[in-house]
Order: C-alpha cells, then structure tokens, then sequence
C-alpha cells in the first residue's frame, strides 16, 4: 500500500538530517543538553518511585499481529545449585529468559527504520545487516537522563486503573465503558434463563472503520496498520465467545485475547449497569 503524498510532505518537512553535523547519529536526542538535564532533575519536589512496567510472559504483551515477534520464555538454569558440590555450603539459583528486542517497550535506534531507501542523515540501509547496526546503533544514544509527564487518567476517572483498550478520549471512553455495562445488565436480566451475554475487547484492528478517523489520524495511518491486527485476527475472541464449548454457561464476563479480565470497577457496581439501562430504555421509549 502506497503512502500518501500527505506523508512525503512531512517528511521534508521535519528533516533534520544535517542539523547537528554530516557524522551524527543521536538526532534530536542532541535536544536533551546538560542544561535541560539540569532543569529536569530540578523538577523533582518528593522523590517518590513507582514503576510503570508490565507483566512479561508467554501470553503477552506481544499479540501475534507481527509475525516473529515472541513472548518472553524464561527457563530455570540452575535451582539451589551447590557451588562447591557441598549442600552445607553456598548453593545458587540461575534463569534465562529468550525474548525478541521487540517484546515489550523498548528504545529503537534510529537504525530501526529507514525511508527512501536511507535512514537518519544519510546512512544507507546496507549499515544494518546481520551483523547488528553499523550506524545508528542504540549504542549511541549514550547516557541519557530527562523528565516525562505521565498524566494518570485512571485517577481522573477516580478509578485505581483503566480496564485494557480504555480509550482516552472521553466519549469515546464513555462508549465502550457502557457496551460493558449494558452487557453487565444484560446478563443479570438473562440469569436462569440459559441465554449468556459477554463482551469482548478486539485489539486494535485495521479496518475500514479508520476512514471515518480525524484527518490527523488518517495521516498516519499508512503506517499505524503496520502494527494493527488483521481482521481475522481481530475476529478471533468473538469466534472464541460464540463457539468455544468452554465457555457454555458463562455469562456476565469481559474478555481479551481468548481470556476473561477485569473490566472497569464501575461494571461491578450492579446499580450503575442498572441505571444505564433503564435511562437508555426510557429515551427510546422501550419498557423497563
């Protein structure tokens, strides 16, 4: 799929090959001076940590939408192993984990990706072989400290966290938080009667239903369906719902990737569900 002229555009538009000498291999990492590191750590007022990783595993965070990259597998090397043979005296534990660079969130050097048949000031493709990185390795980004800005939407929402495929923006949010609160509703007026109700997050799909986007959005897309699921694969938990014999019974759930999550804490408050319906049913003139 050809990108679009829109996308050409840009990309003159926001060159900065050259900007900091023929031989530069950091771009705008050249941006973070001492003086900003300086200005950064000064923003620091309580010094409290919290970390922002995610579970690695073999169910996840990879989805299977790039073909090759996998999920962590960690294996036991050693278990209570004696280093001397003598149990009585020091023994030690060791893993190993096998993972694609790709597994999780990363940096990606500049050598990562190319356009035109070149990547950052110039350097040809052929720098990145199966050798590694010839240029623009990660390597040289070197020492490099600044600050973010994490805006916790969660508690915004006075919420502790957001169910998976939250969207930030509000309406949008607000939709797909009542589909699990009309399926919430929908499964307790069913109860008893052998009829289940669940739904269903799909991952992000890359659909026809992206050329009703923002024009921003559709800007980039070209290259964001790179990352999306297919349709099919995007299909998979609705096929998992509807036919799967394990899930005969079930009734009131939320899933991801053929597994039940917790969705919002909202959707377990039973008079939220409740009100959402019964207000709706009073605006299309249905019976409660």
């Amino acid at each position: 799929m050809p990108l679009p002229e829109e996308f050409h555009d840009l990309a003159r538009k926001v060159n900065n090959w050259g900007r900091w000498g023929e031989d530069d291999e950091r771009g705008t990492l050249n941006l973070i001076t001492p003086e900003v590191v300086q200005r950064a750590a000064a923003c620091v007022r309580h010094g409290r940590t919290f970390s922002l990783a995610i579970p690695l595993s073999v169910d996840g965070p990879q989805t299977g939408a790039i073909p090759g990259r996998s999920n962590p597998v960690r294996t036991m090397l050693t278990v209570n192993e004696p280093f001397t043979g003598d149990e009585s005296e020091v023994a030690f534990s060791d893993d190993v984990v096998f993972m694609g660079l790709q597994a999780a969130t990363h940096w990606d050097s500049l050598g990562h990706v190319s356009y035109d048949g070149r990547m950052y000031n110039g350097h040809p493709t052929s720098s990145v072989s199966e050798q590694g990185a010839a240029h623009l390795g990660i390597d040289r980004v070197g020492p490099l400290v600044s600050r973010g800005v994490l805006l916790d939407v969660a508690r915004s929402k006075g919420v502790a966290r957001l169910e998976g495929g939250y969207g930030i923006t509000r309406a949008y949010a607000r939709s797909k938080l009542a589909n699990v609160l009309f399926t919430t509703e929908l499964a307790r007026r069913l109860a008893g009667t052998g009829v289940t109700a669940n739904c269903l997050h799909p991952g992000v799909v890359a659909t026809n239903i992206w050329s009703h986007a923002p024009g921003y959005v559709r800007f980039v897309l070209p290259v964001a369906k790179l990352f999306m699921l297919s349709a099919e694969k995007g299909a998979d938990t609705i096929v998992y719902l509807a036919a799967n014999p394990e899930i005969e019974g079930l009734t009131g759930g939320y899933y991801e990737r053929n597994r039940k999550v917790t969705p919002s804490p909202l959707a377990g408050d039973h008079a939220i569900p409740k009100r959402l319906w019964d207000r709706s049913a009073a605006l299309v003139g249905l019976p409660l």
